[in-house]
């Protein structure tokens, strides 16, 4: 791979070249990227979206927004750093064809910006309550009539497949959804492979999937002008990672393991002092104990540490990717980044901890189980609604049912996967609050 291909500034529809000399610097296409993403509904909707807490109302508690906006401040970090080095050993980028360090910065913060723009309501819990309503409820019903990769999609919802929908889904008039430049694409393509086959390798870039079968097309499109390295033969499409994947990849591990440990520490659901005896380790070698001792409240002291826990593995993540930098290009790199940071047992230590005293905590479980209600019931009923409007056999009720819709979402869907996939896209944008409220109207309707 290369890196001036991969920085491509070219949008979906575009018929000739973007030039990173010829932009303009006051509004850079990979600022533009940023700034689309931030006023579209759906990075919207994830102020209502739980991170860790579900339907917490809790003033400190992190939702997928505030998630979102550090991660990317992170990411922005971390791909500033890596640009600087980047620029530094391939000077031609730089005085042939325009590229700044901060264009890297520019990418990895939209990208991380979008990372979570697909995830269902409910914490990773709404993912598996809409894979299971196919794979063991009443969706069971439609396996024989898909393809099995479709079918794949569905059973194995996956956010990071209905993420890349979001951003680049055609409706008529706004083909290409947001246009994001395809080097911010290849960016948040974290898993560049479709459903199956499912995990065929320990490489990190094919645990999960990262595009549904109607995405298919487009995806390819992105992949090949980047110039990433096809992995997969036949039939199956897969690719290795856009370098900067990695970069967002880390970002997000960085913020979850440490900033979850918080929300944590704060809820009163990890000991203020196991977050001294685990984050000292991350610190040991930045913090001022005069500092730390002066500060009065647990807040404070929690905040201190998780700065400076953010700045050490910041710098340990520029540095993997550096030393690793040639084998990514290669394709070769089959790691996340913080599998090789020298801090990896610290952070194992206190995602361990996060599971057993928060993300296992009774309040998760118990709206984490409410969650799951709620999708399933949503599903059934919408998608009967959807498929009698479809056959022409709609009852009274599924045409009251459908008027619940959102303008953009009363289409017509030709294929039974193209229905199917449009209802489960709906019910995974609407906001943990909102989803319970439709629950209630179409719930109390039907009875």
């Amino acid at each position: 791979m290369h890196w001036e291909q991969l920085l491509s500034l070219k949008r979906q529809g575009d018929t000739g070249k973007r030039l990173r000399s010829e932009q303009d610097d006051t509004r850079l296409g990979f600022e533009v990227d940023y700034d689309r993403i931030i006023f579209s509904a759906a990075f919207r909707s994830l102020q209502d979206k739980t991170q860790v807490i579900p339907l917490s109302k809790t003033d400190f508690v992190h939702t997928r927004l505030t998630h979102s906006l550090e991660v990317s401040v992170v990411g922005r970090s971390i791909g500033r750093l890596v640009g600087k080095k980047i620029i530094e050993k391939y000077p031609y980028l730089k005085e042939v064809h325009g590229f700044h360090m901060n264009d890297f910065g520019a990418i990895v913060a939209a990208a991380c910006l979008a990372h979570d723009i697909g995830n269902p309501p409910f914490g990773h819990s709404g993912e598996k309550a809409i894979g299971e309503y196919f794979k063991t409820g009443n969706g069971q019903q439609y396996k024989n009539q898909l393809a099995e990769k479709e079918w794949q999609d569905l059973i194995d919802f996956e956010g990071n497949a209905n993420g890349f929908s979001v951003l680049t889904g055609n409706r008529p008039g706004n083909e290409g959804g947001l246009r994001i430049s395809y080097a911010t694409l290849g960016a948040f393509m974290k898993y560049p492979k479709e459903s199956l086959p499912k995990k065929p390798t320990t490489a990190i870039a094919d645990k999960k999937y990262g595009f549904f079968q109607q995405d298919k097309a487009f995806f390819k499109e992105v992949a090949e002008e980047l110039g990433l390295i096809s992995n997969k033969t036949g039939d199956n499409i897969g690719f290795e990672r856009h370098p900067l994947a990695y970069l967002v990849e880390a970002a997000d591990d960085i913020c979850y393991t440490i900033i979850d440990f918080e929300d944590g520490i704060n809820l009163g659901l990890v000991n203020e002092d196991f977050a001294l005896e685990y984050l000292i380790k991350l610190v040991k070698d930045s913090i001022d104990v005069s500092k730390y001792n002066s500060l009065q409240t647990k807040e404070d002291r929690i905040s201190y540490l998780r700065a400076l826990a953010i700045g050490s593995l910041i710098n340990d993540a520029v540095r993997i990717f550096i030393e690793n930098e040639e084998n990514i290009l290669k394709g070769q790199f089959p790691f996340a980044l913080t599998d090789k940071s020298k801090y990896k047992a610290q952070m194992d230590d206190i995602i361990k901890l996060s599971v057993k005293k928060i993300y296992q905590s009774r309040e998760v479980i118990e709206k984490e189980i409410t969650g799951y209600h709620v999708i399933n019931n949503l599903l059934d009923k919408f998608i009967t609604a959807f498929n009698n409007q479809y056959h022409g056999k709609m009852s009274n009720y599924d045409v009251l049912l459908l008027k619940v819709l959102p303008e953009k979402y009363q289409v017509n869907k030709d294929t039974l996967y193209e229905r199917l996939l449009h209802i489960s896209h709906y019910i995974s944008l609407l906001t943990d609050g909102n989803a319970i409220l439709i629950n209630k109207i179409v719930s109390s309707n039907n009875s």
